[in-house]
């Protein structure tokens, strides 16, 4: 028997095929001219032909898993690993690719397919970062699986009809590389004119490529019965054996046909591992079985054509299923079969023996032929398709945007074009064998990004996932999974590594570059599902104070006014939670429609903007205390809920915008009043302008333009305190710069340093000096906490230690430095002699204390307010108005008190911590009780006046 050349070489891996038939929708309808007569539609447009499961999905699948491999690489198998083992691999191969059948399953009965089959489940389960990386990859393995099927083609028909370069006969195909690539252009373009006829042509060539494979195996089954047992001729190929020398054996140059015979059957059981002849590796379980597990592919064929299915819901489940199912047969009959009636030897070195033993040897290569032709369009129509689903969702913006194009029938023939393109510049390459074994892994890659997207959507527990094929679980999910990636491994360790980082890189590129999509993302339902488990977890009663966290309401009128504030409270949440409350004045029944709706997504971009992790929450209440108490009570969810109210200080500073909208063209606000160019476009957040150092508002404004008053004010921290709630205060802050403040420059007296003063004592009740209460730890707990963060981690700690004269004030240093140490916190501790300004206290108190004996109450009440103040009051409240001596504070001491703080401050801190006395119980001392605190912080810089509720801090483990 004459030499003759493998068919085909498909040790490059036997690359996939996978189909990608899908058509798109049909393209738009050409709108009519104004006045004009409206077009006439086409057939095609107004009735699309609809497949049945057998036309759409079995003979797609069919042909998709068969491909070349049943007819070049089922005897290499055996030969190679044994029945037994050829048998398992089958099996394990089956169940790999059976796991991800469950999965297509389960998305395509969820709902209707688009174009791009893999793509468009992967992309509208996971997001468009993953289905955009995958769709991309899916689109450059089809390119290159189209190329390597030509080549294929191309070297199976010059192994029949060419002759060797250089020679010269007759009825011959001259060989070489450029005569290669001209057959290649040639089957390519081919494959071209039936792409762009549309997909209806090809559905109905593949329906002639299915009867011809079909009969061919019909030939191959009964070949074996009827062939009479004969020798065949090796190829030259693979008697050449360089490792062997002249003395030793000679490689055999035939082999035998035996028919079906007992001891071929058992000669052919176990495995016998040699030399691949064709390229020249050692073979091994792993090897083979990356080879067979290539012509188990394809299964997505007939997903792909769902828009194209009278019965989508129905047509995918049975057909895919069937399909598998039947090759499945196929494979392991024809494994027995061969093994029962050829030798090893025959097996191991001529792949193509299926040729030989049939009854008409050009069935064989008929077949050949066939299955790689529909391969080759199979990829090609499939890529075409990928490349217009990618180019309609703008993943990769304007560079894909030409691929748009469709014909009137709805084909994308520009893709198809560009598609014809890369496929026409990867045949330049000639063999392919590095190439095959990375479209492999790309396409193994896909297979498990769609069982990644269904396990997504079980574990995410959606209502609307509700497919009505429910055969599979999150098990056979993550089995797929699991599987594919064994695969892409034993495949090739190295292109399964660099194929999921060219993922990852592709999908960070989509992810900063991408618009933002409509088709909802399956990480909020996975992150939802998880959250709400994990917060019925968390239960309130296992709270400890070891692992207290503050857990932030910070209330703001206007964030225009309050950049400074909401970026350092940001600062000292420690990972606990921080909430943005608002409260909007106003009557729902008066009301058409809630008017928070509209504003929760300018507030969410301010959150986005200023960089910070943060929740919000409005509220429309009658009033801002009603609000306060609304947003105390509801705001948080299970064990995370504020423990702490932070409010803005009631003064009459100016309040300055410091809001950069980003979407203005410059880098300051614009004041409506003042129309400019800027406010052209759309601003990013739709907050009140700040006009004459107020905030406008729609109701609600008091005289001075606020919308609450002084009253109303000390009654919010009053009811916080009610509710066992931390409250801070913060004034100054209107111009607190972060940045600034943290990086002070180089050249200052100081040197850079950061200084943060902490003022533990209350300042408003001199007789109690103690440094240990709930109120002086929470204060020491929060500095603690503002000093843990990075950009705070260089700022010193001074803590004041305020003495009076006749104390030892090196013990009582001592024993605060002791404190300290036990509560590992790093401070420096400064004395401060404080005894003048307890003197006026105390001279306060003596002429208090006489005017209570010689005088009527009413009288003492009037002379002991503060200047600034008048109040109306009776003697019926005596008894409420006496217990705190918060009340008889002079000015003079608060003034000198102030006076204290500012000559410590050298150099200035860049924020103070002073301790916050509670209100008085007397509601009608309110006024007087805000007068005193804006005394105490007066011109002080950013200040936070606490006040803790409850334990925050232990020395315990």
């Amino acid at each position: 028997m004459t030499e003759r050349t493998p068919l085909l070489h498909y040790r490059l891996s036997a690359s996939v095929n996978e189909s990608e038939l899908r058509s798109p929708p049909a393209g738009p309808v050409p709108e009519r001219q104004p006045g004009g007569p409206r077009q006439r539609r086409t057939p095609a447009q107004r009735q699309r032909q609809k497949l049945s499961t057998f036309f759409g999905v079995v003979i797609p699948t069919l042909l998709s898993m068969f491909s070349v491999v049943v007819f070049l690489r089922i005897g290499f198998v055996v030969g190679q690993s044994g029945l037994y083992q050829a048998i398992a691999m089958f099996l394990v191969a089956y169940l790999i690719i059976s796991m991800t059948v469950l999965s297509v399953c389960a998305i395509s009965t969820n709902g209707a397919l688009d174009a791009g089959g893999a793509y468009y489940m992967i992309s509208r389960a996971l997001g468009p970062e993953f289905g955009g990386s995958i769709g991309l990859m899916f689109f450059l393995a089809n390119v290159c699986g189209s190329a390597l099927y030509v080549l294929g083609l191309v070297e199976a028909i010059v192994g029949s009809f060419g002759m060797p370069e250089g020679q010269f006969g007759v009825i011959v195909l001259p060989s070489g590389y450029w005569w290669s690539l001209l057959y290649g252009t040639a089957i390519t373009l081919l494959c071209l004119l039936v792409c762009l006829v549309g997909a209806h042509i090809y559905a109905k060539a593949t329906f002639i490529i299915f009867l011809v494979v079909m009969f061919v195996l019909g030939t191959i089954f009964v070949s074996f019965f009827a062939v009479r047992p004969q020798t065949i001729t090796l190829p030259t190929s693979a008697t050449r054996n360089p490792t062997m020398n002249a003395t030793g054996p000679v490689a055999p140059t035939t082999a035998n046909f035996t028919g079906f015979k007992l001891d071929t059957l058992l000669g052919n059981l176990q495995a016998d591992y040699t030399v691949d002849y064709t390229t020249g590796t050692m073979m091994s379980f792993a090897t083979v079985f990356a080879v067979m597990f290539n012509g188990c592919t394809g299964i997505m064929a007939g997903s792909n054509m769902s828009g194209d299915l009278k019965s989508p819901s129905s047509s995918i489940p049975r057909g895919t299923i069937t399909a598998v199912i039947f090759t499945f047969i196929i494979y392991n009959l024809l494994s027995v079969l061969i093994a029962c009636s050829c030798d090893r030897v025959l097996l191991q070195k001529d792949y193509s023996f299926l040729t030989d033993i049939n009854i008409w040897h050009p069935f064989v290569t008929i077949g050949v032929y066939s299955s790689t032709l529909s391969a080759a369009m199979s990829n090609l129509i499939g890529a075409s398709r990928i490349l217009y689903a990618l180019a309609r969702d703008d993943l990769f913006g304007k560079a894909l945007s030409p691929a748009k194009r469709t014909s009137q029938s709805g084909n994308p023939w520009v893709s198809v074009l560009i598609s014809w393109f890369l496929v026409q510049l990867v045949l330049f390459s000639g063999k392919l064998n590095t190439i095959a074994s990375i479209v492999t892994i790309f396409f193994l890659l896909v297979y498990a990004a769609v069982d990644l997207a269904c396990l997504a959507l079980e574990w995410a527990s959606a209502p609307n996932f509700r497919p009505t094929f429910r055969y599979f679980t999150w098990h056979t999910c993550v089995l797929g999974i699991v599987g594919c990636a064994i695969m892409m491994f034993l495949i090739n360790a190295i292109y399964a590594s660099a194929s999921i980082a060219f993922m990852l890189l592709l999908l960070l590129l989509i992810h900063y570059l991408s618009p933002t999509s409509s088709w909802g993302y399956i990480s909020q339902a996975l992150i939802f599902h998880q959250v709400r488990k994990y917060l019925l977890m968390l239960d309130v009663r296992k709270d400890h104070v070891k692992f207290w966290r503050p857990q932030i309401l910070l209330m703001v009128s206007n964030p225009r006014s309050s950049v400074g504030l909401i970026t350092f409270i940001n600062d000292i949440k420690k990972s606990g939670l921080y909430v943005l409350g608002h409260v909007q004045l106003g009557d729902l029944n008066t009301l058409p429609s809630d008017p928070l709706q509209s504003q929760y997504d300018s507030w969410l971009s301010l959150v986005d903007h200023l960089n910070i992790k943060a929740f919000v929450n409005l509220t429309l209440a009658d009033s801002v205390r009603h609000g306060v108490q609304h947003l105390l009570f509801i705001s948080g969810l299970g064990g995370m809920r504020p423990n702490t109210l932070i409010l803005g200080f009631y003064d009459d500073c100016l309040p300055k915008d410091r809001l950069v909208d980003p979407s203005l063209p410059f880098s300051q606000s614009t004041d409506p009043s003042e129309p400019s160019q800027e406010l052209e476009q759309q601003p990013l957040f739709h907050f009140a302008y700040l006009r004459n150092g107020s905030v406008r508002q729609d109701s609600g404004e008091l005289g001075d333009g606020k919308v609450l008053g002084a009253q109303e004010y000390v009654a919010i921290i009053a009811d916080a305190m009610k509710m066992l709630k931390n409250v801070v205060l913060a004034r100054y802050f209107n111009n607190f710069d972060r940045t600034q403040v943290l990086s002070p420059p180089s050249s200052s007296p100081w040197k850079g340093a950061v200084y943060v003063d902490v003022w533990p004592v209350n300042l408003l009740r001199p007789d109690s000096c103690s440094y240990v209460d709930t109120c002086s730890l929470f204060l020491l707990q929060l500095a603690c906490i503002l000093n843990m963060v990075r950009g705070w981690k260089k700022a010193t700690l001074r803590l004041f230690l305020c003495v009076e004269e006749g104390r030892s004030v090196r013990g009582s240093e001592e024993k605060l430095g002791q404190l300290l140490k036990e509560l590992r916190i790093k401070a420096r501790i400064y004395p401060v002699p404080w005894d003048q300004q307890v003197a006026l206290h105390w001279q306060r108190q003596g002429k208090w204390g006489k005017k209570q004996q010689s005088q009527p109450y009413d009288t003492i009440k009037e002379e002991t307010k503060p200047r600034a103040v008048e109040e109306e009051e009776s003697d019926d409240d005596y008894v409420n108005s006496f217990p705190s001596n918060t009340m008889h504070l002079s000015d003079d001491y608060l003034s000198a008190v102030n006076k204290l703080i500012l000559d410590q401050a050298r150099p200035p801190p860049a924020v103070r911590f002073l301790y916050l006395p509670r209100p008085p119980a007397d509601t009608r001392r309110y006024t007087s009780y805000l007068h005193q605190l804006e005394l105490l912080t007066r011109d002080l810089g950013p200040t936070l006046l606490i006040h803790g509720v409850t334990p925050v801090i232990t020395t315990d483990l």
